[in-house]
């Protein structure tokens, strides 16, 4: 181990107290897409003080921040932060199910948890910039704040506005959220595309609906367009009902069979109308497809347009469509795969031991089950070399898809070397007699300390580590490098290179749900659209 990773290694352990509570102060806050104002707002006051330059609201997104720190003449190293979590998922850190103090179940809470991934970015960002200062090493660590990955975000925008252009190289850190992808790093078969876009329907001059005509040939007008003697326009309800229930229908007609994908949507707003007689006037539905490459997503976003407009038309609607979010594919690197794993195999799986497992059998006796010797799936204290998860991986899978699952760390990949790991987060052995736990056991198991943070400070030192790899061994970057620019025909703009598919602006108008103080105290809200 050289000295600049022995310093970042003691770096990380000293400070164990204070990171573990900056974990949970950015669990606590529970905020979700496009609106982690809090969070935002508590890495850049970290990072300032820590000596990093920050852009605020980069790329036009509020919640989102660029961080650079160091000295010019090396290579640039990135590494990134995401804050959001889901709503209908406040759980408390607790043995026990429940919301936290104040709030309703239906707030937002963390479930993967993005809190403890960007805290072990920031912690091992912090480290490596700390180590090179110290031991004199030239080049720059760079933080990027990563708002709605949720809804697969701000990366897409971040690439398309050149945020990224400068990267010698980036890591990408993920809990352990399946299996076999626990303690390893992606090889070859990376995450694919993600689209999310929103169909908006209006329902602007229901008074144009054909009238009754109760009296033979006769038309009898009512003096009040929409009273209760006038028929009522379908509206804006209608419209998104029929759009919900046509887009189940159609997903066999829209994807193939024998690849593993999926199209999800939810319904965002429902019209605001307050009596029977008056049609809802707006609404929106959102749809996600995460698929293998963008051949097939732009297929389903087509065949969803031509149900939109029949769904319109048969509501007295009109429709419009708003981009969320085109991620494209993720692109192998061996290079980086293989420095990133040999660091985290260096560190050490995330051992979970005394007072987690005390948390753990707490948590099995609230579920009535037997408390277990060993509470924890074994798993997640296993290291797993790449190669061998690629192969179990590719075993769930059809022989010609080249991607599977999707997250938007694939956005770094076309711009520069990009690793993908995974480490241990903790999750309970299986029930006796089978079953699956309930949501809030993992959700809670994010907030306890004991718990979380072993998985964070492995991921925070192998983050660290392999930056200062990176700065330290020019050999390796350039190894990694050239990989890249074989992968893409000639690097950025070669002709195996895939450039952004950002063409629209940040998606922040939405009526995304957020926290509200008023005089009734915090509380979960979901607004009005600003237009």
């Amino acid at each position: 181990m050289t000295a600049a990773k022995a310093f970042a290694g003691a770096w990380i352990e000293d400070r164990r107290g204070d990171w573990s509570a900056w974990n949970r102060e950015i669990w606590d806050y529970g905020e979700t897409a496009w609106r982690e104002y809090r969070s935002a707002a508590w890495y850049v006051d970290r990072l300032e003080a820590a000596g990093f330059a920050v852009e605020r609201a980069s790329g036009g997104m509020p919640t989102a921040f660029a961080a650079r720190r160091g000295t010019t003449g090396g290579p640039t190293i990135a590494a990134y932060a995401e804050y959001d979590g889901v709503p209908d998922n406040c759980q408390a850190a607790d043995v026990r199910p429940g919301p936290r103090p104040g709030l309703s179940l239906r707030a937002g809470g963390h479930t993967d948890p993005h809190s403890a991934l960007g805290i072990a970015a920031l912690v091992g960002a912090l480290a490596a910039a700390a180590a090179m200062e110290a031991k004199g090493l030239r080049g720059e660590v760079a933080l990027f704040g990563e708002p709605a990955e949720k809804v697969r975000g701000s990366k897409p925008i971040h690439a398309a506005r050149g945020y990224y252009d400068d990267l010698d190289a980036a890591i990408s850190f993920h809990p352990f959220y399946m299996l076999p992808l626990c303690n390893t790093a992606r090889w070859d078969t990376h995450c694919g595309a993600g689209y999310a876009w929103v169909y908006r329907f209006l329902c602007e001059t229901p008074e144009t609906w054909p009238a009754y005509a109760p009296q033979g040939n006769h038309r009898v007008d009512s003096p009040i367009p929409a009273s209760h003697a006038a028929p009522r326009a379908p509206g804006a309800n209608d419209a998104v009902i029929q759009m919900y229930i046509q887009g189940k229908a159609a997903k066999e007609h829209l994807l193939p069979s024998g690849l593993s994908w999926s199209i999800n949507e939810t319904i965002l707003t429902a019209g605001q109308a307050t009596a029977d007689n008056l049609p809802a006037l707006e609404a929106e539905i959102m749809y996600m497809a995460r698929v293998p490459d963008v051949a097939l997503a732009e297929h389903v976003v087509a065949g969803l347009d031509r149900i939109a407009e029949a769904a319109a038309q048969a509501s007295h609607c009109r429709w419009e469509r708003q981009w969320i979010a085109k991620s494209r594919p993720g692109l192998a690197n061996h290079a980086m795969a293989s420095l990133t794993y040999g660091n985290l195999a260096a560190v050490g799986a995330p051992v979970f031991d005394g007072e987690a497992c005390e948390l753990a059998r707490a948590i099995q006796r609230t579920l009535g089950d037997a408390p277990q010797d060993s509470p924890f799936l074994p798993q997640i204290s296993e290291l797993l070399e790449p190669q061998a998860a690629e192969t179990a991986l590719r075993q769930m899978l059809s022989p010609q898809q080249t991607h599977f699952t999707s997250d938007d760390y694939t956005e770094y990949c076309w711009h520069c070397p990009t690793a993908r790991f995974y480490v241990g987060r903790p999750a309970l052995a299986p029930r006796p007699g089978g079953g699956a736990y309930p949501a809030w056991v993992m959700n809670a198991l994010g907030g306890l300390a004991p718990c979380i943070d072993p998985m964070i400070e492995a991921a925070a030192k192998t983050i660290a580590f392999t930056i200062l790899d990176l700065v330290e061994r020019p050999e390796t970057l350039r190894q990694a490098t050239a990989e890249f620019v074989q992968r893409t025909g000639g690097g950025v703009g070669g002709e195996g290179w895939l450039a952004p598919l950002c063409d629209y602006p940040p998606p922040i108008d939405l009526r995304w749900p957020e926290y509200v103080t008023t005089a009734r105290g915090t509380d979960w809200h979901i607004p009005a659209r600003q237009r």
